[in-house]
């Protein structure tokens, strides 16, 4: 992204919209195009770091556009969102032009995200650090590509594990992945052809962990585990808990090698995995997903874009995506962080609604929404500690040393879409 905006400025190109995935801290480098008007929009699903801040400090000419990944994917296919270009980090090219992210020097996986682009975009220029004479595993094939650019340097593939992937869970997370397992277990979905999905931080990582003894001790073959895909669900999937891998994006370069090695580990596009302009999307098709959260409220909704203090610390993703249509979506929290209530009577910001949610577990009991009652009566049947929303709120605030931040009223710098286009949403300065 850096080197194809600093070419862009070269040619006196500005007023751009660029529409990345997700922007993380190492793309700060990027703030000196957004400060000199070469970039003036951004479109993105998630992002946190020095872009994030400079939006919350109104560096922006036009509010942000935070989207689902389903609704990114939604948003391409449908027209809404016309590429004119889409660059491509290509981690291989074969001598025909086909593009994969299996091997090379900086491989990272399956494309997923850009296997959108390159299907609706005007032009498309792949970049490139390495030529192999063929490729195991084909992301975007050659006639979708305009361009093959030859760069020194795509990235750096070591730093693939971020922050949350790399992190161990506190005795306070395994509790909760303990608890999470055992819903799951109660809830009757854990059989064979079981579906599962689960995100990067370290409570989640932790259900993954917990959840293959389980499956051993029942005797459950799982059908797929999908998503962004770690260390945890190849180890499952290599143990022969579950047939096949359905990843959109690699998490850690466990899942990385995996891509390249296994042939049931199949690669999907964003829209495959989360559009909801699709009715065979793996999101829709999950029988469990742990999702995390930065705020969950009394109606269950929960945040994940905006930390109780007000700063963009991420964005949907897939949360809402798969929350939506998953059978089982299983949000895990502690119930404080920071010093700060995580659950709470209203949301910094809305990410994802509470109607889709099942349930709230954390480390001292699991909340259930009244229009689960047969996966309350299933838990209370099993033993499990079911409470109120309202008591998790109450203990949360106990244990808070800060005061959630009111929320702002100054100039809109970002609106949230749901994963239709609809802005549930909005963060102001």
């Amino acid at each position: 992204m850096r080197q194809v905006l600093g070419a862009c400025r070269q040619l006196g190109l500005r007023d751009l919209h660029i529409a990345p995935s997700s922007l993380f801290p190492c793309h700060g480098d990027l703030l000196p195009f957004l400060r000199d008007g070469t970039v003036t929009r951004i479109t993105t699903s998630y992002m946190n770091g020095p872009l994030a801040d400079a939006v919350m400090a109104g560096d922006m000419s036009h509010p942000v556009t935070m989207q689902t990944h389903g609704g990114r994917a939604l948003a391409i296919e449908s027209g809404r969102i016309s590429i004119d270009c889409a660059f491509i980090a290509a981690p291989a090219v074969d001598r025909a032009g086909n593009l994969s992210g299996a091997i090379g020097p900086e491989a990272c996986g399956p494309l997923g995200y850009a296997m959108v682009d390159a299907d609706h975009a005007a032009q498309v220029v792949a970049l490139t650090d390495h030529r192999a004479d063929s490729l195991p595993r084909i992301c975007i094939p050659a006639h979708r590509v305009t361009r093959i650019v030859d760069v020194d340097s795509i990235g750096s593939a070591a730093q693939i594990v971020s922050g949350t992937t790399g992190r161990a869970p506190s005795d306070k997370g395994r509790a909760i992945a303990d608890l999470a397992v055992a819903l799951i277990s109660a809830s009757g979905l854990l059989r064979d052809g079981f579906s599962f999905q689960t995100g990067a931080g370290a409570t989640s990582l932790a259900v993954a962990r917990a959840l293959a003894p389980e499956m051993v001790s029942r005797g459950v073959s799982g059908g797929f585990a999908a998503g962004g895909i770690t260390g945890p669900l190849v180890d499952m999937f290599r143990a022969g808990l579950f047939a096949e891998i359905r990843d959109v994006q690699a998490f850690d370069l466990a899942a990385v090698a995996s891509y390249r090695d296994d042939a049931a580990h199949h690669a999907m596009s964003a829209a495959h995995y989360a559009s909801p302009g699709r009715d065979d999307a793996f999101a829709h098709r999950l029988d469990v997903m742990i999702l995390g959260a930065a705020e969950v409220d009394t109606a269950f909704n929960v945040n994940v874009t905006q930390s109780s203090d007000g700063r963009i610390i991420g964005g949907s993703g897939g949360h809402a995506d798969t929350a939506a249509g998953a059978k089982l979506p299983i949000v895990t929290t502690q119930l404080s962080a920071g010093g700060y209530a995580k659950v709470v009577d209203r949301l910094t910001c809305l990410t994802t609604p509470g109607d889709t949610i099942a349930a709230v577990v954390t480390e001292v009991g699991i909340a259930i929404p009244p229009n689960r009652s047969e996966l309350r009566k299933a838990a209370q049947q099993a033993g499990l500690p079911i409470v109120g929303i309202e008591d998790l709120r109450d203990a949360a605030r106990a244990e808070a040393v800060h005061d959630q931040h009111p929320r702002r009223v100054g100039r809109v710098v970002a609106r949230c879409e749901h994963r239709d286009g609809r802005v549930i949403d909005e963060i102001r300065l």
